[in-house]
C-alpha cells in the first residue's frame, strides 16, 4: 500500500539523514526503477545542457578557429559520454540567431565574434552527427523571443530580421525582445526554428524559460500596440499573454509533427507554476516569480493537456530550502505529471555545487546525489538533466563524480529509443 504524499515525504527525508550519518553524507548507490536481472538499464534521461549564449560552456571564446571548436564541442560529448550521460541539450539558436546556415536568420556572434560571419563550418549538422556516433541523443535548445542581451538595435547584422522589422521589437530591462503579442512574431520564429528541423535529424526540439521576459523592476513591457490590435476577446493583458505563450507551444509542438513526425518537444520552465498562496493548485512555495503571472508561461496546463513530450522544471534550489524545497516541488510536479503523456524529468543546479554565495548545503559534494536518490522514489520522474557542460566538465567538488559513482553505475537508454 502506497504511503500518503506528507508521510511519504517525511520518510524519504528521515531514510536520506539515516543515509548520510551511515555514510559520510552520500547518498547510496542504487539503480534506477527498471533495472532489469538481465544487466541492461531501462531508458532513462540523463542530460546535460550546452550553452552558447555568451559562450557560456561552447565555444570558449568567439573566433576560435574551426577545428578548435569541433574539438571543444567533441569534448563535450565525450564527457557525456564518460559519465554514463546520454542526451545533450545544445543551444543553436540563442538570440535570433543561427549555429547552422540559416536562410532565415544570421549566423550567431558567439562562434566568429562577429554576428553574420559564416564560421566556416556547420555546427549543428556536426553536433547531430558526433553526438549520434557516439550514442547520444541531439536536442536542439532554442529561445524564441530573445533578440539580444543589449538594447542597441544598430549592432545587429545589417540582414537581421529586427531590424527589417523593427516593429516586431521590444526594448526592455537593457535588451532586446521580439513581441510575443504579435502573430507575424511567433509565425517568423517557428519557420526559423523549424529550419533547422527540415534540416537535421534532431532527436527534439527544445525551449528553456524564457518566454515573455523576466520581470525588471519599474520597467514595463511594452505591448500596448499589439495589445490593441489583438488583445480584444481577452479579459485582461494578463491572459492575452498566456494565450500567445500557450499558441506558440501548441503550433511548434503541430509544426515538428509536420516536419519530422518522431521528433519529440520539451520544455525546461522555471520551477514553480505559481506558489500556494497565490492559487491553491501551486506548489508549497513562496519563490519571488511565478511562471503562469511573470512570464506568463502555463507550464501546469501543457503538461495536464498533453502539448508538449517532456518538460524539465528547473528545480535549482537544495532540499529543505525554506523558499522552495526541492523535495516539496519534486512532490508536486509527479502530482502535475501523473496520469498525462507528458514525461517528467527534472533540472539540476550543478553550477551551484561548490559556487560561492551559495548557500551551505551546496558546499556538500553529496546534495545532487541526494535529489536523485530522493527523487527515484517517484515514478513519474524519468530522470534529470545538469545545467551546464562547463560545469560537468570542472566539477570542482566532485558532486558530477557523486552523482555517477552513486547513480549511474551502468549506462541507460536515452528516453526517446
Amino acid at each position: 500500500m502506497a504511503m500518503g504524499r506528507m508521510s511519504r515525504r517525511a520518510f524519504t527525508l528521515a531514510a536520506l539523514s539515516t543515509l548520510a550519518t551511515a555514510h559520510g553524507a552520500a547518498a547510496v548507490p542504487r539503480e534506477r526503477p527498471g533495472h532489469g536481472g538481465h544487466g541492461r538499464a531501462a531508458a532513462e534521461m540523463r542530460g546535460m545542457w550546452v550553452a552558447t549564449v555568451a559562450n557560456r560552456d561552447w565555444p570558449s571564446r568567439p573566433g576560435l578557429p574551426a577545428a578548435e571548436q569541433r574539438a571543444e564541442l567533441t569534448a563535450h560529448l565525450d564527457r557525456a559520454v564518460r559519465d554514463r550521460l546520454n542526451t545533450v541539450m545544445l543551444q543553436v539558436r540563442p538570440t535570433a540567431d543561427a549555429l547552422w546556415p540559416s536562410p532565415y536568420e544570421p549566423w550567431s556572434e558567439y562562434l566568429t565574434g562577429t554576428q553574420g560571419t559564416d564560421p566556416g563550418w556547420d555546427p549543428l549538422a556536426t553536433a547531430v552527427r558526433e553526438a549520434h556516433a557516439r550514442g547520444l541523443e541531439l536536442h536542439a535548445w532554442f529561445n524564441p523571443f530573445r533578440v539580444a542581451n543589449h538594447a542597441d538595435p544598430g549592432r545587429l547584422a545589417p540582414s537581421h530580421p529586427a531590424r527589417r522589422h523593427p516593429d516586431w521589437v521590444v526594448a526592455y530591462g537593457g535588451r532586446l525582445y521580439y513581441d510575443p503579442g504579435l502573430p507575424e512574431v511567433r509565425a517568423f520564429v517557428q519557420r526559423a526554428m523549424l529550419d533547422a528541423v527540415a534540416r537535421y535529424p534532431v532527436d527534439a526540439v527544445h525551449f528553456d524559460d524564457y518566454f515573455y521576459p523576466y520581470p525588471v523592476a519599474g520597467q514595463t513591457f511594452d505591448d500596448d500596440d499589439a495589445y490593441d490590435r489583438h488583445g480584444g476577446d481577452f479579459p485582461d493583458r494578463a491572459a492575452w499573454r498566456r494565450d500567445n505563450i500557450d499558441r506558440l507551444v501548441r503550433e511548434t509542438a503541430a509544426g515538428i509533427r509536420r516536419v519530422r513526425p518522431g521528433t519529440r518537444f520539451g520544455i525546461s520552465p522555471f520551477g514553480v507554476w505559481r506558489n500556494a498562496g497565490t492559487d491553491p493548485r501551486g506548489s508549497d512555495t513562496r519563490a519571488g516569480v511565478q511562471t503562469y503571472d511573470d512570464l506568463y508561461a502555463d507550464t501546469r496546463t501543457w503538461v495536464r493537456e498533453g502539448w508538449i513530450d517532456y518538460i524539465v522544471p528547473q528545480l535549482y534550489w537544495n532540499i529543505g530550502f525554506p523558499a522552495a524545497d526541492y523535495a516539496t516541488l519534486v512532490d508536486w510536479w509527479a502530482d502535475v505529471a501523473r496520469g498525462t503523456r507528458t514525461r517528467l524529468y527534472v533540472g539540476e543546479a550543478l553550477y551551484k555545487a561548490g559556487a560561492a554565495g551559495q548557500p551551505a548545503a551546496w558546499q556538500d559534494p553529496a546534495e545532487l546525489s541526494r535529489h536523485l536518490t530522493l527523487a527515484a522514489g517517484r515514478p513519474q520522474v524519468r530522470g534529470h538533466v545538469f545545467f551546464a557542460a562547463r560545469d560537468v566538465a570542472a566539477d570542482p567538488i566532485g558532486a558530477m563524480a557523486r552523482v555517477v559513482a552513486d547513480h549511474y553505475t551502468r549506462p541507460a537508454k536515452p528516453p526517446g529509443r
